[in-house]
């Protein structure tokens, strides 16, 4: 086996901390053959659906692949923008936004680098850049704030899948989740209260997370404990009452149980309970998406006027907010302590001799070879 290294490298070069944001990934372009390519990636992976390889592979071949892109890049293109995917725009600037915030926190030099987990720029593609950077110690983080292995796990198990062809493997991290971080919950709060001051309060806050099938659940995946924990202090940091609010579940998909309550099924019963003036936010998405665009800003808007309901507001993601940024910062800088380059007493000056003695015991040793 081959590893990945670098041919006659330079022992002594500038190393730095790197950071990886990870985020689901979206297709090139709103049309059925990249859709099609990206859900076959999507729908292929082990995490994402966990039935027996050969009956889904049938399943995914011979029928979904066949009907669902067509139907999925029409409700693509209802949100495309002149940048592309909202998804991959919003990501880029939180990469840039975070860069920017971690050269000012930070006393050492920190790379970040943006990949999807399916589609482009890959995470294959990420960490080449950062290995390019020099970053012998690696932070990633999975833009999922509550775990679940359908999205944190197969994260995981992609950066996994790269480092183990390289021939110097960085210091690793890898921060499960931040489902409870109080920083996370601040800026959910403040978009919530910012929303509400320039376009008033609605009767109801609905929070809508990602669904996953209840099996998941019950074989011992998290994801909606931590989800309903979010919901819970969110609900607590806005002085909720208990009848001002409510956790559903959106996006599933086949024919089996998933978590419950659905959103689509509350919103068209919360009209007949006197709740007729409803907003909706999305906490589990740290940018905004299909998802949160199309199927709660649109799908789910014409369910609860055609039940009853009168308005109906959707809450946009964190995506690039000072906020969010702020807490990812704090997020990261948390979890980097102990390293270098995250140490009030970094000293650049001394890190630079350290390099220099470090390349000229390489070229002593070459040359008594």
């Amino acid at each position: 086996m081959k590893y990945l290294g670098e041919q006659d490298y330079q022992h002594g070069s500038a190393i730095c901390t790197g950071v990886l944001l990870v985020n689901l990934g979206t297709p090139e372009s709103p049309t059925p053959r990249a859709v099609r390519r990206y859900l076959r990636e999507f729908l292929s992976d082990p995490r994402v659906v966990e039935y027996p390889r050969a009956l889904w592979w049938l399943v995914l071949n011979g029928i979904i692949l066949n009907l669902r892109p067509r139907r999925s890049a029409h409700a693509y293109r209802q949100v495309w923008t002149p940048e592309g995917s909202p998804l991959l725009a919003i990501s880029r600037r939180q990469k840039s936004a975070l860069q920017a915030a971690l050269r000012h926190h930070l006393t050492g030099p920190v790379e970040v680098a943006l990949g999807m987990r399916y589609g482009e720029p890959s995470i294959a593609e990420a960490l080449a850049t950062l290995k390019q950077a020099g970053a012998q110690r690696l932070l990633v983080v999975p833009l999922y704030p509550q775990y679940s292995a359908t999205t944190t796990g197969s994260v995981f198990d992609a950066v996994a899948d790269e480092l183990k062809r390289w021939r110097w493997v960085p210091e690793l991290r890898f921060i499960q989740d931040y489902h409870d971080d109080p920083g996370y919950i601040a800026a959910l709060a403040a978009s919530v209260r910012a929303y509400w001051d320039e376009h008033g309060r609605g009767e109801y806050l609905l929070m809508s997370f990602h669904g996953v099938p209840k099996r998941y659940f019950q074989a011992g995946d998290p994801y909606h404990c931590l989800c309903l924990k979010t919901a819970r202090l969110v609900a607590e940091a806005l002085e909720l009452g208990e009848n001002d609010w409510q956790c559903t579940f959106q996006s599933r998909f086949g024919r089996e149980e998933w978590l419950r309550p659905y959103t689509d099924e509350t919103l068209r019963t919360l009209p007949q309970q006197g709740k007729r003036r409803v907003d909706v936010v999305c906490p589990g998405f740290a940018a905004d998406c299909l998802e949160t665009l199309e199927e709660i800003a649109m799908q789910n808007r014409d369910v609860f006027l055609a039940s009853g309901g009168e308005a109906y507001r959707y809450i946009p993601a964190l995506n690039d907010s000072p906020e969010h940024i702020e807490a990812l910062s704090g997020l990261v800088e948390r979890h980097a302590q102990g390293w270098p380059e995250a140490a009030a007493d970094w000293d650049p000056e001394d890190d630079q001799r350290r390099r220099a003695e470090s390349a000229a015991r390489a070229q002593r040793y070459g040359a008594n070879r």
